[in-house]
Parts: C-alpha cells; sequence; structure tokens
C-alpha cells in the first residue's frame, strides 16, 4: 500500500504558474510509474503527465506539452508537476496516482488539490 498526499493547488491567473507536490509513503518500492490526472466539474478524468521509475521516461498529454514538467526528488519521496503559462482551461481537481505494475486506474491515488486558473 502507497499513501500519496498532494499539495501546492490553488487560485492563480492565466499566464501564472504552480507547482504541485505530491508525497508518497508506505511500499513505494512497489512503484512502477508515477503520473498526474486531472478532473474539470462535468468531465472525465484525464491523463496529464507520468513517469517511469526504470526507464525513467517522462510522457505528457498533448495539451500541457512544453508548459508542464514532471519531476521527482528520490530522497523525498516526492513527485513535482511544475506548471507554466496556466491557462483557463487548466481549471480542475489534480491528481497524483501510482502505478504498482497493472496500470494507474488500479494502483494508489491521492485526495486530490484544486486548481483554479482565472481570466
Amino acid at each position: 500500500q502507497v499513501q500519496l498526499v498532494e499539495s501546492g493547488g490553488g487560485l492563480v491567473q492565466a499566464g501564472g504558474s504552480l507547482r504541485l507536490s505530491c508525497a508518497a509513503s508506505g511500499r513505494t518500492f512497489s512503484t512502477y510509474g508515477m503520473g498526474w490526472f486531472r478532473q474539470a466539474p462535468g468531465k472525465e478524468r484525464e491523463f496529464v503527465a507520468a513517469f517511469s521509475w526504470s526507464g525513467g521516461s517522462t510522457y505528457y498529454a498533448d495539451s500541457v506539452k512544453g508548459r508542464f514538467t514532471i519531476s521527482r526528488d528520490n530522497a523525498k519521496n516526492t513527485v513535482y508537476l511544475q506548471m507554466n503559462s496556466l491557462k483557463p482551461e487548466d481549471t480542475a481537481v489534480y491528481y497524483c496516482a501510482a502505478d504498482h505494475g497493472l496500470g494507474y486506474l488500479d494502483g494508489s491515488w491521492g485526495q486530490g488539490t484544486q486548481v483554479t486558473v482565472s481570466s
């Protein structure tokens, strides 16, 4: 079992930046990858960014490429999502997730942190 706690959300104007953090605890050695997802009101949860522990590859949704950066601090068991040039359409609850080998849907999830971008 891995526990994930997100932080760093808030209200920001369009064009601004935020950095989300996801602190992991528990059986973190059983994690194959870490990712960020988001869910806007009335919409389905969607993939934002992820990386794999083994190869270090990173993946981004087309909508955030060039604006968001996923990174990690192994010593702190923390994953970050740096979000720049934010747009109103980035408004959503952002979730951190861990893949234990069966995909993110069957992995561990945090409680989410709200990001609101005003125009």
